[in-house]
């Protein structure tokens, strides 16, 4: 561990004061000299006391609840200590100032007690961005996908994938050494098989959505010419007057998006310029090139334009059921009036019910891009191992694999990687 690593570190960890409580936590080797300090003694390991709270001269700061964890079973696998305050701020900034005048001790960096307990083993790195995940979860389909992520799930399947290539390493390598170096026949009868086994649950994982679709939400676009009806639609959707509606074409020059939470699923609608081949304004051509653009990108096309003439995978929706002289779409999918409310819960329950079925199961750990990609390698190593018939190329392909299994969980990583993800996390977590 690096001398930076090694100073204490203290942080409010709970929500912005004012609040009822504050809790300010510290970590490091310095956490009881620290705590010591302030509430006069040392209070019993992992029992809540009550401390009167001073700083070096005497001045009172607050009485709190007090506790003290020491290391190494602890969430960061250090000395830790928590104050647990009354949540006013100037409370919490006397406290906070009475700490920087303890020796070795600093303001933490955002993610830092995280990167500790990833430090010191408390856990690995799929669990860490499964809890960058859950500190971000907006929905409960991102809850439920990140806690199994963060609570180990997948630490755990990976854990077992690579026992089983370190076995399958140990038979390759005795044949390596006491068998014919050009020849495989000496390997477990069931040793294909074996390696068969791996490479489905790798696919199967591969084949699950993916932790983006989560985290970005269910991309619909609305689409069609101009006074189609789609900001109204739009508005309707994400219960918010979002886009500016009017009779006037060209009134939506740009894509507009809103991400909304609907049954628990996450969103993202997008609002887009009226299609149209000509237009005499720059600025609403530039809008419409953006508008076919987003099309590109959606998971789903909702089409308020004349029937069939919209994508071949998008919904056909007749937007405007409420109105008699507006000539109505012979088989949309759905008939709806944004204005009356018609047709509006059946779209929503459609919806709902078609972005549930693109999304990790509730409960499921999804794969993000950086765990894909390392699980994709893994598979494909274990697909070369298994067609060659030279004991040192299966090695070295069960040996890519272990490699890739490690970066999954952090044994093997980079300093900017972990940069990256730890900086998503708050100060104090």
């Amino acid at each position: 561990m690096s001398p930076e690593r090694q100073d204490t570190i203290f942080a409010l960890s709970s929500g912005s004061p004012p609040a009822a409580i504050g809790v300010v936590r510290i970590s490091g080797p310095q956490a009881g000299p620290a705590l010591a300090a302030l509430a006069g003694e040392l209070p019993g390991a992992r029992r809540a006391s009550y401390r009167t709270l001073r700083n070096r001269e005497g001045a009172v700061l607050d009485q709190a609840l007090i506790l003290w964890f020491p290391g190494p079973r602890t969430a960061t696998g250090e000395d830790l200590a928590e104050l647990h305050l009354h949540g006013g701020r100037a409370v919490v900034a006397a406290v906070e100032a009475a700490l920087l005048n303890e020796t070795g001790l600093r303001r933490a960096a955002p993610g830092e007690f995280t990167r500790r307990a990833f430090a010191q083993g408390r856990i690995d790195l799929a669990e860490a961005e499964g809890l960058a995940d859950l500190l971000s979860a907006e929905t409960e389909l991102q809850r439920q996908a990140a806690l199994a992520m963060a609570g180990g799930a997948f630490s755990r399947q990976v854990e077992s994938w690579r026992d089983r290539v370190l076995t399958a390493s140990a038979a390759v390598e005795a044949v390596l050494d006491f068998g014919d170096e050009d020849d495989v026949a000496d390997l477990p009868p069931d040793f294909l098989k074996r390696l068969s086994e791996i490479r489905a649950e790798l696919e199967d994982w591969l084949g699950r959505p993916r932790a983006e679709a989560l985290r970005e939400g269910y991309r619909v676009v609305l689409a069609g010419p101009p006074n189609a009806g789609k900001s109204t639609l739009f508005n309707a959707l994400v219960e918010d007057e979002a886009a500016i509606t009017s009779p006037l074409a060209g009134t939506t020059r740009d894509v507009l998006t809103r991400a909304v939470s609907l049954g628990g699923v996450p969103f993202l609608f997008g609002d887009t310029a009226g299609l149209r081949d000509e237009t005499g304004d720059e600025i609403e051509a530039i809008g419409i090139s953006r508008a076919r653009a987003e099309l590109d990108r959606a998971d789903l096309v909702l089409w308020l334009g004349p029937e069939g003439e919209g994508p071949a995978d998008g919904w056909e929706i007749s937007p405007q059921a409420d109105l008699f002289h507006v000539e109505q779409k012979k088989a949309p999918r759905h008939r709806v009036s944004a204005l009356s409310g018609e047709g509006l819960d059946g779209l929503r329950d459609d919806l709902i019910a078609t972005a549930r079925s693109m999304m990790p199961r509730p409960g499921d750990a999804a794969l993000n891009r950086r765990q894909h990609s390392l699980v994709a390698e893994a598979e494909q190593a274990i697909e070369v191992a298994g067609a060659e018939s030279d004991p040192l190329l299966v090695a070295e392909g069960l040996r890519l694999a272990r490699s890739a299994f490690d970066a999954l969980v952090g044994r093997a990583t980079t300093e900017d990687m972990l940069d990256a993800l730890f900086g998503r996390f708050c100060i104090g977590k």
